[in-house]
């Protein structure tokens, strides 16, 4: 039998070769990934405001840089649990990433506060001074509401649980704080293990121990509590004015949104006369769950956190080890001054930061229909 290659026959092969390889490869497996893939211990749908969230993150690029899957050998990492196929169920498309410029995030969900992730957004440098990240402070407020819920709901129901812890302690924290910073104290060292409040630095703050803790403070710690260790670096005041708006006019998603203490001011503790490193050491490690103070027990070595220690308790609150002068500690050169970083304008702030002239007499809508940072969303409006 004789065969024409027609072009009516080029074409129809062409089609039935193309659907054929569109089933095989596209429809099948859809099928079969749904009557496989059930939802997976910890799946809950996402409400209305964190599907905001998620458009927002992948209008901003967000999931080119960062990854929502853990893999196997990501437990070196601090990761505790595998991504499953049943995490991502409703997911269209799953935003697996692969760069990871930054950490991967499908865990992120209630590992920081609400206040955190508020200055992060608005600039990362004020939370991570080393971040490469670009900052979103153009985002209206609505904007930035709706992408931390979103981000705060990754992980599923661990992530909502971890939430919910935060706000408990949120709330208490906060009354601490609005209660002076006598009640603050006290409240913070009543949350440290007597153990750790009596525990003393066992590194003496020698100079080697002073440069390793003066490492540390500049690119964990400076961001939030900024060159004097008063709690106004930018990431605080970011907070600080965070705060002013919720008060004047509450969120009003489905997340609970709520003003939270402000980073401390370790100078604070020149009138504590017990020791300070095991404290700070607990606090450092552990994270102060309902305020902006995160853990960096995967991220910090254990010395790194001593030396940190060391270094706050020499430069905030003047003290020394047993038997060590002040000259003994700097060998003659006493760094009372923390080196500006890339952006010295951020780090010179001592007192909270008064909203923009453009915003000075604007209504409370106003101020929530612009960015964290005063900054007006692109093309006026709410930015949506």
């Amino acid at each position: 039998m004789k065969f024409n290659m027609t072009p009516a026959a080029t074409i129809i092969g062409s089609l039935v070769v193309f659907f054929t390889i569109v089933v095989m490869i596209v429809i099948f497996p859809a099928i079969e990934y749904r009557l496989r893939v059930q939802p997976s211990d910890i799946f809950r749908p996402r409400t209305a405001q964190m599907n905001r969230g998620r458009a927002i993150y992948i209008e901003n690029g967000c999931q080119y840089c960062h990854s929502q899957y853990v893999r196997p050998q990501d437990g070196d990492y601090g990761q505790d649990r595998v991504a499953q196929a049943g995490d991502y169920f409703e997911d269209q498309p799953p935003l697996l990433g692969s760069e990871r410029q930054g950490p991967d995030l499908s865990r992120e969900g209630g590992l920081r506060s609400d206040g955190w992730h508020w200055a992060h957004f608005t600039n990362p440098r004020h939370t991570r001074p080393d971040s490469i990240m670009p900052p979103f402070h153009w985002l209206s407020v609505p904007d930035m509401e709706d992408l931390t819920a979103y981000v705060q709901g990754l992980g599923g129901t661990d992530a909502d649980a971890r939430v919910a812890q935060q706000h408990r302690w949120r709330d208490a924290a906060w009354e601490a704080y609005e209660a002076g910073p006598t009640a603050n104290t006290e409240w913070l060292h009543a949350h440290v293990p007597s153990e750790w409040m009596e525990m003393a630095n066992p590194y003496v703050a020698d100079a080697r121990s002073m440069d390793r803790g003066h490492f540390v403070y500049q690119h964990f710690c400076i961001g939030c509590h900024g060159p004097v260790g008063d709690g106004r670096g930018p990431g605080g005041l970011d907070i600080l004015r965070r705060n002013e708006m919720l008060i004047a006019e509450p969120a009003s998603g489905e997340y609970d949104f709520a003003p939270e203490a402000p980073p401390y001011n370790f100078t604070y503790l020149s009138s504590w006369d017990g020791p300070i490193g095991g404290m700070i050491y607990y606090q450092v490690m552990n994270g102060i769950t309902g305020t902006s103070m995160p853990a960096f027990k995967t991220e910090l070595e254990s010395d790194m956190i001593w030396a940190v220690a060391n270094y706050l308790a020499v430069n905030f609150v003047g003290r020394y080890g047993a038997g060590q002068s002040e000259s003994e500690v700097f060998r003659g050169q006493l760094p009372r001054t923390i080196p500006p970083s890339s952006e010295p304008h951020l780090f010179t702030q001592t007192a909270p930061m008064p909203l923009p002239e453009v915003l000075a007499g604007a209504s409370s809508a106003e101020r929530r229909r612009a960015g964290p940072a005063g900054v007006p969303a692109p093309g006026g409006g709410d930015g949506r």
